[in-house]
């Protein structure tokens, strides 16, 4: 598809994109001269229109300073008036400038008026304007369900936004529902989100030639998380709503696969839950089964995103697939670690590591590899059940979580566990305040490199 940013035109107004260079070897001696006599720096962040005769726009200067990242035009989307427009100047991938100009446009607005002004882009020659439509309706969408709160998307209402994508590529979706849940043993995804108004599901899409590889996404479903019985303070309840953010990246990531036809098969699982608070909730010390067949003793039901991550990963295992791929909000301590912008990496497999690692550079689209470091699973010892989900000591948070996690995979042949912040803090040149599908391009090149259309 081609969004509604991008022109129909062949040609459009130039902005041009300067560094550290005189502005005349850009633009020309009469642009450059005003350019002057405005006092602009193309060392500093900034945007000058440049008028022509008529009291029309000849052009725009674009400073980026000598850091220009591939990602920065993303800021133009969000800076130029109305019209057509064309980059121009100091670019070095023109796919990357266009892709982050598309996605700089986003505005989540279900509850208020759009922003008036809406630059439209004239694509670069040779780039694939549809390509990169996809990518774009991808992202957007998993940025509206992290963005909408949960009064508009529980468990019930992210089922039928998956429901929505399977149907527009003709994909199976089927889910499993509230107490059923026991009946088809998924007992750790029941347990924490029984104590909810909105029962939990797990929800199933499959799409593909079931003779092709088979790649298998698993989300974490979140939709709300109070922290249950070991209830969040306020503060860190506030943005809980991001909490199916794993889930709405892997949506993301399964979109853009079948939009691009990639020749696999498919699986999408996302379980889905509100972590909520009410008399039939679980408990800490509560021991828990699981379809794995293991016993999980509960330390603190604030740690809830890995049970039902468990089900959902040992259900996914069973089908041996080549490549499995978790995605979750899952700890601070990640975030503690590598802060808001970089998603952790753990993979049981180094070649698939290194594929990841690679697509992460080339598209601009940061991870960093953390260790599944085995002396660390004694942490998870438990003195009644098989396992504790979370470790007796506040050290090494995201890699115990990791390990954890590791207990239910025995069988895909590589499996990737992201632990992700899926939100932005503070503004992006490619994206406002809000949710994000962080890793998702990086692990879709990844998967299109490997499973080429």
């Amino acid at each position: 598809m081609i969004l509604a940013a991008v022109s129909t035109k062949k040609k459009g107004t130039p902005v041009f994109l300067c560094k550290s260079a005189p502005v005349e070897a850009v633009v020309g001696k009469p642009a450059a001269a005003f350019a002057k006599s405005a006092g602009f720096d193309p060392k500093k962040p900034a945007l000058l229109l440049v008028p022509d005769a008529k009291g029309g726009i000849e052009c725009a200067l674009f400073g980026t300073g000598s850091d220009l990242t591939p990602m920065d035009p993303g800021r133009l989307s969000r800076m130029l008036p109305t019209g057509d427009w064309q980059l121009d100047g100091d670019i070095a991938d023109q796919s990357l400038a266009a892709l982050s100009f598309m996605l700089g446009s986003y505005s989540f607005s279900r509850y208020r008026k759009p922003r008036a002004n809406t630059p439209r882009l004239v694509m670069p020659t040779g780039v694939d304007a549809n390509a990169i439509g996809n990518l774009v309706e991808a992202i957007f969408n998993a940025r509206d369900l992290i963005n909408t709160p949960t009064n508009d998307l529980g468990p019930a209402e992210l089922e039928a936004a998956i429901r929505a994508v399977g149907k527009r590529f003709k994909a199976k979706v089927t889910s499993v529902v509230g107490d059923d849940l026991l009946k088809k043993n998924f007992p750790m995804v029941h347990a924490v989100g029984r104590a909810s108004a909105s029962a939990p599901r797990i929800v199933d899409l499959t799409w593909g030639n079931k003779d092709h590889p088979k790649v298998t996404l698993v989300g974490k479903g979140v939709c709300f998380d109070s922290g249950g019985l070991n209830i969040k303070p306020g503060d860190s309840m506030v943005l809980m709503k991001k909490d199916m953010g794993g889930a709405a990246a892997t949506l993301a990531l399964a979109q853009m696969i079948m939009a691009a036809n990639l020749p696999v098969r498919l699986r999408l699982i996302v379980p889905a839950v509100e972590n909520a608070i009410s008399g039939n909730a679980f408990r800490p010390g509560d021991v828990l089964s699981s379809r794995k067949g293991l016993t999980v003793e509960i330390g603190n039901t604030d740690a809830e995103g890995r049970l039902i991550l468990g089900d959902a990963l040992a259900w996914a295992d069973e089908e041996e697939p080549q490549l499995l791929v978790d995605m979750a909000t899952l700890t601070g301590a990640a975030r503690v670690a590598l802060g808001s912008d970089l998603p952790a990496l753990f993979c049981d497999h180094e070649g698939f590591a290194a594929e990841i690692l690679a697509s992460s550079v080339r598209v601009n689209d940061p991870l960093w590899r953390m260790p599944l470091w085995p002396a660390y699973r004694k942490d998870l010892s438990s003195e009644v059940a098989d396992i504790s989900h979370i470790s007796k000591g506040p050290m090494a948070g995201s890699i115990t979580a990791a390990l954890f996690l590791q207990r239910f995979v025995a069988k895909a042949k590589a499996w990737a566990h992201i632990d992700t912040y899926a939100w932005i803090n503070a503004e992006k040149p490619w994206a406002p305040i809000g949710g994000e599908a962080q890793a998702v391009r990086a692990l879709f090149e990844t998967i299109s490199k490997r499973y080429p259309a």
